[in-house]
């Protein structure tokens, strides 16, 4: 039978049209109604469609009465894990509930997704859903680890979560799913980044996001990111028997998790070797990744070989490339040398990866034009977890730096200079802690980051650039204007006029005037006579413009006019270097038709 993603049953035929509303909006979805459909697919009962798909389909919807949803299913229902998600809805699609498998099967992630389509209510009763609680028995597949617990019943861990009992967080490594949980930590809930600082006496239940393994103290519930490298070199026609076995046992003598592992890597001398192929099996059919040589050369390693590297050309295999997999990170299992027969050596090593380490990290995060409601929320979310916020003094509204957490250093760079805010986002960053450096818009445009990053790029520095809203953005927002219109405009500009930095031959305005484009003028308002001058080269004098300071700003002023009017309209208002100056047709238009609303495609917004 073919395998589908959701199967829907209509009870009556009042439900087919909301069937078919859900199944144009997740693909993979089959109708199974007992009245003959073009677009179903017919059965005698309901009984004998659940006899067929009950178990082998991930998740069926029910639309009808909650009663014949619970009789029908009854009969199959086994265990969570292997059941079908069920939802029921009724006719109307005003109540869109969560019947069985809610976290495992998924049933509430979709309740919720339908309910979104039917523009229904999604009713869910899980508990650590309607508590706002973490799901723990599903977060670990959403974030990409593995789940185990010492326990014999899972349920147990689970219930003395839900219960509020006494938990420690345990984050030895950080990734999307560690920030999460950091973010989202019920009251309950301590949060520890070294396992000796917890005093398990005090906790009922254990929580550690880790690859490493601890004693068992409490209960506990360990999810296993994949963080670990494991590096492979051999003879050749290495006999691959109890090898697999050898390093698994070797890892968990090191206190390292086997399913942590999240690939295998080699020389490409060494690609086509047995070894490689059982490992990989092995492991669960993970990654396998080969390097060159010269991929390896400049990767320094702890136990070089003087053999190995007149055979191969680098200094040790399986540290050189475990090493290179984790993107330069630290080996946590220095090379170890085994034979389990006779001409049949080996090694291997384990890396972990670069970006998994906790330690000092620096987000250079965009503000936006102004209004403090414009940040991301990623951008909000770092400010929230920053321990310093350096931020570019008067040019980002203070309102931004409220979002810092107690007891977070707040700080002004316009009194500093370039090596002050270095040495003070070092010293942070030195001591294992997240530093945020706000710029305003988005720090790639006209944003003086350049020699920060070179700066951190020189020590081997984290970090990371979380975009921002920019000002050109704000500026057709502000004058409800499509700066690209079909058949008119498709490009905009992003530049500057040439004050004391000077500009590029090929990008001074005159030249970039002669498309006739949508033009946003950045930093360039002291030099406005300049800029109308040059602009004037090309677009005609009636070109549309607009003077729009301080963007979103409560104090945003916004002047439109002509191009040959510009300066003036500038000088009258002193308007100052938080201007910018936008020319072009698009300004204010409102002839141009979309193609997307154009005749050959009213279609598309017929009901």
């Amino acid at each position: 039978m073919k395998k589908i993603n959701l199967a829907i049953i209509p009870v009556s035929d009042a439900g087919l049209k909301l069937a078919r509303a859900i199944k144009k909006e997740i693909p993979g979805s089959l109708i199974y109604t007992k009245a003959e459909q073009d677009d179903c697919i017919q059965v005698h009962s309901i009984d004998d469609c659940l006899k067929n798909i009950f178990g082998n389909c991930p998740a069926l919807v029910f639309i009808g009465a909650m009663g014949i949803c619970v009789r029908s299913i009854a009969p199959y229902i086994k265990d969570k894990h292997t059941d079908s998600a069920i939802i029921n809805i009724d006719s109307t699609g005003r109540y869109v509930i969560s019947v069985l498998s809610g976290h495992v099967g998924g049933a509430n992630e979709l309740t919720e997704r339908i309910a979104r389509i039917t523009g229904g209510e999604a009713v869910i009763t899980t508990q650590s859903d309607n508590t706002g609680l973490w799901a723990l028995d599903t977060i670990g597949k959403k974030s990409g680890w593995e789940t185990e617990s010492n326990t014999a019943n899972f349920n147990h861990p689970l219930t003395a979560f839900v219960n509020g009992k006494k938990t420690a967080l345990l984050l030895d490594i950080k990734d999307k799913g560690t920030a999460y949980l950091e973010r989202t930590k019920p009251g309950h809930v301590d949060v520890f980044y070294k396992y000796e600082d917890i005093d398990q006496g005090k906790y009922e239940l254990l929580i550690a996001v880790t690859p490493f393994i601890y004693p068992d103290e409490i209960q506990t519930i360990y999810y296993r990111p994949e963080v670990l490298h494991l590096g492979v070199g051999c003879r050749k026609d290495c006999n691959p028997e109890g090898i697999s076995g050898y390093i698994s046992g070797k890892l968990t003598e090191n206190h390292l998790s086997p399913l942590s592992i999240k690939d295998i890597s080699t020389i490409d001398l060494k690609k086509e070797e047995p070894l490689v192929k059982d490992l990989q099996k092995a492991f669960g059919n993970i990654p396998v990744n080969i390097y060159t040589a010269d991929d390896l050369k400049d990767i320094e390693v702890a136990n070089p070989s003087e053999k190995v590297e007149e055979v191969t050309s680098v200094q040790g295999v399986s540290e050189s490339t475990a090493i290179k997999s984790a993107e330069g990170g630290p080996l946590i299992l220095e090379k170890q040398k085994g034979k389990l027969s006779e001409g049949n050596d080996f090694t291997f090593a384990v890396a972990i990866s670069q970006n998994a380490i906790r330690q000092g990290h620096i987000e250079i995060v965009g503000a936006g034009p102004g209004d403090p409601e414009l940040v991301s929320v990623k951008g909000r979310q770092f400010l929230e977890a920053a321990d310093l916020i350096l931020y570019a003094g008067s040019l980002v509204p203070i309102e931004l730096t409220c979002y810092a957490k107690q007891g977070a250093v707040v700080r002004s760079s316009a009194s500093m200079d370039l090596e002050e805010q270095f040495a003070l986002m070092k010293k942070f960053y030195d001591e294992g802690l997240l530093v945020v450096r706000l710029h305003t818009g988005d720090p790639c445009i006209y944003g003086a980051i350049q020699e920060q990053m070179a700066f951190f790029d020189r020590h081997n520095m984290s970090y990371h650039i979380t975009p921002g809203i920019s000002s050109f953005q704000a500026a057709a927002a502000a004058l409800r204007s499509q700066f690209t219109i079909p058949e008119k405009v498709q490009t905009i500009i992003l530049t500057r006029g040439e004050g004391r930095t000077p500009m590029p031959e090929k990008e001074k305005l005159h030249m970039l005037a002669q498309s006739q484009s949508t033009m946003c003028i950045f930093l360039s308002a002291g030099i406005v006579d300049d800029v109308q001058k040059e602009l004037l080269a090309h677009y005609p004098p009636e070109t549309p413009v607009a003077a729009c300071y301080k963007l979103t700003w409560k104090d945003e002023r916004i002047y439109r006019g002509e191009l040959k009017d510009l300066a003036g309209i500038v000088k009258e208002n002193n308007l100052t270097l938080t201007t910018m100056l936008v020319v072009g047709e698009a300004i204010d238009n409102r002839k141009g038709l979309s193609r997307l609303y154009a005749h050959e495609f009213k279609h598309l917004f017929r009901k």
